[in-house]
């Protein structure tokens, strides 16, 4: 895609995002254009949010008729399954209340919760993390009553619960640094009378404290970033929390947080890309980031490697390996790790360490 397509994706993305604005053009799109545009936002799973700019646009901007109708069809594909995992998340949150477990949603259709059309926000699978000892005792009720589970890489667990994958975190936050451990386990016991809820078919499903959903997702982030990247759906989430719950926390706090977790450089990059090409307003970060900084190499990323770096078409005809998720992973990995040590170095220097254990030695073993 050229860099004036581009702009436009831009345009539109941020359209959606916000329910406002008008597309400015020096020329009209062709069929081709659109094709282009429509498979990168496929590439960054935000197709939905780009549908959501179309009521913006005028007549003569509209994508062609045939396109715009499979792009309806995609929609009400997404609807349904949104409505099929809120279905799933409702039950299992009772099921799992009743049997004296906390668990936590995660974000995916709680993050949805604060877009303007939550149902257009494509969700994955569903994630819970749990207060206390809530893991291993879902982990016990599983055993004796969903057995097909599978224990993996990262202190989790997954399986499939009525067509819908579910996955299960001993660790709230994406954090690989073992020295955080214990502030990480504080923050929680700190914000756990700011916890909120979510109406989900009319079950009240328990959320994060507002600051640490925000750690939560931006963590996530950073940790994809640190391996084979991610799209800009994970960013359109951050953008669209800040914007939902800045008036409810406590900016300072967040950012001594951000600090004593060693990611507020990182951060400020990450602030920097929500507002120039995301369109979030500066008033709603809860700080302000260096005027200095230059984000657009990490949107640069972000753009070729899309969601969780499967589209990278820099990499479509490198080496495989079995010992690796992706093409061409050593070179990739090194790359990535230059590119973040300076910006949140424990992560980058935990990852592989951490990563390695979960992986071999860190699984449940029954």
């Amino acid at each position: 895609m050229n860099n004036q397509l581009k702009g436009i994706f831009f345009q539109l993305l941020r359209m959606g995002l916000w329910g406002e604005g008008k597309l400015t053009l020096t020329q009209s799109l062709t069929s081709d254009d659109w094709s282009t545009i429509r498979r990168y936002a496929i590439n960054h799973t935000v197709e939905g949010i780009i549908y959501d700019s179309f009521p913006f646009l005028e007549e003569q901007q509209l994508p062609p008729q045939a396109l715009r109708l499979k792009w309806a069809v995609r929609m009400d594909q997404i609807e349904r399954h949104n409505e099929k995992m809120n279905e799933v998340i409702a039950e299992q949150f009772v099921l799992l209340s009743d049997k004296g477990i906390h668990p936590i949603l995660q974000k995916g259709q709680g993050v949805a919760s604060y877009y303007r059309i939550p149902n257009h926000r494509i969700s994955g699978d569903i994630d819970w993390c749990f207060e206390a000892d809530g893991y291993t005792k879902a982990r016990n009720f599983l055993k004796n009553n969903h057995p097909n589970f599978q224990d993996t890489a990262g202190f989790s667990l997954e399986y499939d619960w009525k067509g819908i994958h579910i996955e299960h975190h001993k660790r709230t936050f994406d954090f690989r640094s073992p020295l955080k451990k214990n502030y990480l386990r504080k923050l929680l016991l700190d914000y756990k009378y700011k916890q909120e809820t979510v109406k989900i078919n009319g079950i009240s499903v328990r959320l994060l404290a507002p600051e640490l959903q925000l750690l939560q997702v931006n963590v996530h982030i950073l940790k994809h970033l640190i391996t084979y990247g991610i799209g800009l759906r994970q960013f359109c989430d951050s953008a669209r929390l800040y914007y939902s719950v800045s008036t409810q926390i406590d900016p300072t706090a967040l950012g001594y947080i951000y600090q004593k977790t060693g990611i507020l450089r990182w951060i400020h990059l990450l602030h920097q890309i929500l507002v120039e090409y995301l369109g979030l307003p500066k008033s709603s970060l809860p700080f302000p980031y260096p005027e200095s900084i230059d984000a657009d190499w990490m949107l640069e990323e972000v753009w070729y490697s899309g969601n969780f770096g499967v589209h990278d078409d820099r990499f479509e005809n490198s080496k495989k390996s079995k010992h690796f998720a992706m093409p061409d992973s050593p070179k990739r990995l090194w790359q990535n790790f230059k590119r973040y040590v300076k910006y949140a170095p424990e992560e980058a220097i935990a990852f592989p360490l951490v990563h390695t254990y979960s992986k071999f030695l860190g699984k449940d073993k029954d």
